[in-house]
């Protein structure tokens, strides 16, 4: 092949695709689980402070709450907040009380009310609150007047309230059971609320610190279950499915793979021919296939002197400059991968060969750092650094070298289309349209994260 058809690693072109892959690189030391960014502090118990704190007396684990006057007034109710906003960055989020005493008129309440919230006044006779009755059964909602619900309840019972974020809905419970739901308008940060209105009202309060009497889990799992049957109401051609998951195993060079799906559907889906986009189409994809796939298995079998070899004999622009990105993530490959079957000894030698050259080059100097520390561990799969030695580095060394291999087709008009499939650019879209749709209800629900998808889907089969 001739070095001079596109010479990847001195072109911007060749630069930017490199340096895409050593920052996916270089993101596998900050790895946790998929939603780690979607933590939130949930509440943990009821705030001392915001409360109507003249007629009730609160327990010292601030986990239950006591009506000791007498009402005169129906402003003389004893209201508190948790102490913290219901997380919104979820599914759903869910809390319960259990009434120990219903005292002299059972006028206990299970809600959520607005931070400046009136807290003399029970959730739902406000604006910004929503609350369930026990004494009446009734759901309030902003205003003094309560709609038909549930059940009443009172000593003994469990009762239950959340927020379904995927259907913008209020649930309550009573005793392990969905009581009802209430279309969710507020878009407002909203506190777990109780209230109690009678003398000896006793009520204890569970924010999750122990099980609760309702299976969060499985409702949980039934939501899901309901957004899924949505999805796959959609109609969509299998020919066109068909073409997507074909234009994929294409683009990562699994040969084999392809063989097996292309004669598996034959008979049986029709052919499809996906539309030029963005200056690439089929042929782009198809291009050095066989090569590209020889390369992948070789560093996917942590070969990687082989993959050189290859490269050198194959696309010799690739990797003629050997302080390129590419070169680099194969470097730093070999050297994992010394360390990955023990031999140290080799491993600090090639370091000091290969890797030593990239310390003072911006941009290298970090993963160059997570590779030496390496050797600083008995069992460095435990470590910190013990991402190096996962699967997923392999893969990431495997899709730069794809992208290169690609990005050397005479006729591509987009390096951009190196990067991604067809299949990957579909999910990227429905994550912005996912987020798109949580910014539209106030920032509220889950994002998309597909590992998270795929691993139930993983469990349900």
């Amino acid at each position: 092949m001739s070095t001079t058809t596109n010479d990847v690693n001195s072109n911007s072109s060749g630069g930017d695709l490199g340096r895409y892959f050593l920052e996916r690189s270089r993101l596998g030391s900050a790895r946790g689980p998929c939603d780690m960014d979607e933590d939130e502090e949930a509440p943990t118990e009821l705030n001392t402070l915001n409360s109507s704190g003249g007629f009730l007396v609160m327990s010292p684990d601030k986990l239950s709450v006591k009506y000791t006057s007498v009402n005169l007034h129906g402003h003389d109710v004893g209201v508190v907040q948790a102490n913290r906003p219901a997380p919104v960055k979820r599914l759903v989020y869910y809390f319960e009380i259990f009434v120990k005493d219903a005292g002299t008129k059972g006028q206990i309440a299970i809600g959520f009310t607005s931070e400046n919230f009136k807290m003399r006044r029970q959730p739902g006779w406000e604006a910004n609150s929503c609350g369930y009755h026990g004494d009446d059964g009734m759901l309030y909602r902003g205003q003094g007047k309560g709609e038909a619900f549930g059940p009443t309840y009172t000593s003994g019972d469990i009762v239950g309230g959340g927020i379904n974020y995927a259907s913008q809905e209020f649930f309550f419970t009573k005793n392990g059971a969905v009581v009802g739901t209430a279309y969710k308008e507020l878009k407002v940060s909203l506190f777990p609320t109780i209230a109690v209105h009678s003398q000896n009202e006793e009520v204890h309060v569970n924010f999750g610190q122990k099980p609760f009497a309702f299976d969060l889990k499985e409702f949980e799992a039934q939501e899901r279950m309901k957004l899924q049957m949505t999805i796959e109401k959609i109609s969509l051609p299998t020919n066109v499915s068909h073409g997507i998951v074909r234009s994929y195993l294409l683009h990562y060079g699994y040969e084999d793979t392809l063989g097996s799906f292309d004669m598996a559907t034959k008979s049986t889906v029709p052919p499809i021919y996906i539309a030029q986009e963005n200056g690439s189409d089929e042929h782009d994809i198809v291009y050095a296939l066989n090569q590209r796939k020889v390369l992948r298995q070789l560093i996917r079998k942590g070969e990687i002197h082989d993959a050189f070899d290859k490269l050198r004999e194959w696309y010799p622009q690739i990797v003629q400059d050997d302080k390129s990105a590419t070169c680099f993530l194969l470097h730093c490959q070999k050297f994992i991968e010394l360390v990955r079957v023990g031999a140290l000894e080799e491993a600090v030698k090639y370091g000091r060969l290969e890797l030593a050259k990239f310390f003072e080059l911006p941009g290298y100097e970090d993963l160059v750092k997570d590779c030496v520390a390496l050797l600083a561990y008995q069992q460095p799969k435990e470590s910190s650094v013990g991402y190096l030695l996962e699967e997923a580095q392999r893969e990431v060394v495997a899709d730069a070298v794809n992208a290169m291999i690609l990005s050397t087709n005479p006729n591509l008009k987009d390096s951009c289309g190196c990067l991604h499939s067809y299949l990957e650019r579909l999910l990227s879209q429905l994550t912005a349209c996912c987020l798109e749709r949580r910014s539209l209800n106030g920032d509220q629900g889950e994002a998309f994260h597909l590992h998270k998808v795929l691993n139930t889907c993983k469990k349900a089969k």
